[in-house]
């Protein structure tokens, strides 16, 4: 396992949701050449391993509750897990929401086999006409899991970031909801409020 100063550090910064944003209508081949993991880290997609699993769940309350849908509403969730090819362990655990019903017009959407999808969550709401007005991020940390730390090579006595991405469309819907656990050990959170002048 990598010394702590061996890993790759992640800075996270809010202005990556308009980078996307701006990217979500590009050509394929411009989507291709990076990401937000390669944006995050300065790394390049050959380096980087990627993983994606994708099952659908009947929405329990709290899920329900946060989308504005009905328990029950059939939802496909999506695993990610992404790490530099010299390391063991990813750079943050993610698990993301979508509501099956929004994204059904494109199967290409529903399976897994198309990962990673170039320019991520943005690119594809875009191909179901949805374009995001604003992202919601809720950030606490705690101790990590026996698994959370197992899976991301934690520090003795490392906590875990945990970061509640909501994501809201033009019509001021809940379109995504991703849980992201990141390494305090190794992530930096940067964020950067652009005032409008006068």
């Amino acid at each position: 396992m990598p010394q702590d100063c061996d890993r790759t550090p992640v800075v996270r910064d809010n202005g990556r949701h308009q980078w996307e944003k701006d990217r979500a209508r590009a050509p394929g081949a411009v989507r291709a050449m990076s990401g937000a993991t390669e944006h995050d880290t300065g790394l390049h997609p050959a380096d980087l391993v990627f993983h994606a699993e994708y099952r659908e769940l009947a929405a329990p309350c709290p899920l329900a509750e946060a989308f504005g849908v009905p328990a029950g509403t059939v939802l496909l969730e999506r695993r990610y897990r992404t790490r530099y090819g010299a390391e063991n362990a990813p750079f943050s655990l993610v698990v993301s929401y979508l509501v099956r019903e929004m994204i059904a017009a494109n199967p290409e959407l529903l399976d897994e086999t198309n990962e990673p999808w170039p320019g991520g969550t943005q690119s594809q709401l875009h191909t179901v006409g949805i374009e995001l007005d604003r992202v919601e991020e809720r950030l606490t940390a705690r101790t990590p899991t026996p698994a959370e730390a197992r899976d991301l090579a934690l520090a003795s006595g490392a906590p875990v970031i945990l970061l509640r991405k909501t994501s809201y469309d033009i019509n001021d819907r809940v379109v995504n909801i991703a849980d992201v656990t990141l390494p305090a050990d190794r992530t930096e959170l940067l964020f950067t409020t652009r005032l409008e002048r006068w």
